[in-house]
């Protein structure tokens, strides 16, 4: 397994490497680090540029993942299993969460850091958001119904048609992206920020009063931050929270690029 894994590191650096000298063109490779990889992120960041190059980072050591982020344009955090609860002192409540990955755990709060380090454009998606919100302090609900509300349903049996209204904060990050006060999205979760850290703020919400959306608070070198608790990457290009989205972001990833 060591061999498998040593062997496709070197080769995967050999492309990015041949791929960099190959590109002579006036835009700058744009190489995306992806938390977890699957076709819908896939898809969504291609219909945005259909040049983007990607790296599904896991399963990598945590360590040979870092050092591949260095050489990438952005960190796309991804969907998936709930954020052990231990993280954010909350580990009495371990046994009402889902399925927990605490490999998955362990390298997304280490990209982040790293990518915070690189300054590097940051987004993150459902889990992602939670994992953004945790890592700078804050705190999740760890079952909506149960401990928040139920008046919108915020996952369904049949997740691909699980939908609710999102309401956009004015005078933030998303709005000036999206152009929207609010729009239909689809929704998969049953965890969401509950202690919004302390240098985050809120975007967006849902009409349950849910935080749907998170920002820095504060203007810093940090490029790109957004984290959405909705699935854009399972929505129409058209919809103002999603094309606009990945567009945006991966515009900021060229830009970190060509800078570096």
């Amino acid at each position: 397994m060591l061999f498998f894994r040593t062997s496709f590191i070197f080769t995967l650096c050999s492309s990015l490497l041949a791929l960099s000298s190959s590109c002579q063109r006036d835009l700058p490779l744009t190489v995306i680090a992806i938390s977890k990889t699957s076709d819908n992120y896939i898809n969504w960041l291609k219909r945005a540029d259909s040049t983007v190059q990607y790296i599904n980072l896991y399963s990598l050591p945590v360590d040979s993942a870092l050092n591949l982020l260095e050489n990438c344009s952005g960190l796309l955090l991804t969907g998936g299993e709930d954020v052990f609860p231990g993280i954010y002192a909350e580990m009495g409540d371990t046994a009402r969460c889902g399925a927990i990955n605490f490999y998955r755990d362990t390298l997304e709060i280490n990209l982040v850091f790293q990518a915070l380090k690189l300054r590097m454009p940051i987004f993150g998606v459902c889990r992602g958001e939670q994992i953004l919100n945790v890592v700078f302090g804050g705190k999740l609900f760890i079952d909506i119904p149960q401990d928040f509300d139920t008046s919108v349903f915020h996952r369904c049996e049949d997740y691909l048609h699980c939908f609710h209204m999102v309401y956009v904060e004015p005078n933030s990050l998303l709005h000036a992206l999206c152009g929207c006060d609010s729009a239909l999205v689809t929704t998969n979760h049953h965890q969401a920020v509950s202690v919004l850290a302390p240098d985050l703020k809120a975007n967006a919400y849902g009409s349950d009063g849910l935080i749907e959306g998170i920002e820095l608070a504060e203007k810093t070198g940090q490029p790109f931050f957004l984290g959405v608790q909705w699935h854009p990457e399972r929505m129409a290009e058209e919809n103002p929270l999603s094309g606009p989205l990945a567009r945006a972001f991966l515009m900021k990833c060229r830009i970190y690029s060509s800078n570096k």
